[in-house]
């Protein structure tokens, strides 16, 4: 199972979706915090997500339930970069329990996971779009009704090829 990224443009099967990207558009990634979402294959490790917002998500892949406590660690100093945390949490991370719907459903790519290297870039997730469709920090984002569509057809061969 394929997914392709391609022009703000999400592919999988005979299925195309709308999609938003890092505001720089799609590259070779160089540095944390460059706007850009990455080139290349990468595979979906889990997904992360809200039980109180989507009670029912349907996946072949490991699904870890998103608590007010959890974040992700973008901070190089630490030796957790680019890994999920737990808060109260000494170096800069993320919060992934959000007031809005963004991170209702994150698929964690492998991106920069198998070795991590220090400042290359953290976090590239597939998750919900804003409703204006705006650009990401270097994630992808599509709709939630879609993204819940997403999680029934991926598994663990699935491969996210984003050019």
């Amino acid at each position: 199972m394929h997914i392709f990224i391609k022009n703000k443009k999400l592919y999988i099967n005979d299925y195309k979706v709308k999609c938003a990207i890092g505001k720089r558009g799609i590259k070779k990634k160089r540095k944390e915090g460059d706007l850009i979402t990455p080139k290349g294959k990468f595979k979906i490790k889990y997904i992360l997500y809200r039980k109180d917002r989507v009670p029912n998500l349907q996946s072949k892949l490991k699904k870890i339930k998103i608590h007010k406590n959890m974040g992700w660690c973008d901070d190089p100093k630490s030796s957790f970069y680019n890994k999920l945390i737990k808060f109260p949490f000494n170096f800069n991370a993320e919060k992934l329990y959000k007031k809005d719907n963004t991170y209702d459903i994150i698929l964690v790519l492998s991106f920069n996971s198998n070795p991590i290297k220090i400042g290359k870039g953290s976090a590239i997730f597939i998750h919900v779009a804003k409703n204006d469709y705006s650009h990401t920090l270097g994630c992808i984002a599509v709709s939630k009704k879609h993204l819940k569509k997403i999680c029934k057809i991926v598994n663990e061969k699935s491969i996210v090829d984003i050019s």
